[in-house]
């Protein structure tokens, strides 16, 4: 990672025969009928979410510091810790986006 570069934690999960995929540091989700759409749909996401919150000038600090509730990191953590032995349809990822300077 470079230090003009931010990494959000994500997480995919398969549930109903529809891909979710989470951002747990700015509160986003989407959903897609494979894991690389949802993947793609929240990266676009995000990118289109900090954009905004950096040219609000009122509310974009506020914007940025939103965090998912509780009950997703917990989730988040789960998956991480028990990857190997019981999830096999979900996946834990980062997305490493650049920042650009205020």
């Amino acid at each position: 990672m470079k230090p003009t570069q931010l990494i959000v934690k994500c997480y995919a999960k398969h549930n109903n025969g529809v891909w979710i995929a989470v951002c747990l540091d700015f509160c986003l989700a989407t959903q897609g009928d494979s894991f690389d759409e949802a993947k793609r749909k929240l990266e676009e996401q995000i990118v289109f979410y900090v954009d905004e919150a950096l040219n609000d000038k009122d509310y974009g600090s506020q914007l940025l510091t939103r965090r998912a509730p509780l009950s997703a990191w917990l989730e988040y953590y789960f998956i991480r810790m028990t990857k190997l032995i019981y999830h096999k349809s979900s996946i834990v990822f980062e997305e490493t986006m650049p920042l650009r300077l205020a």
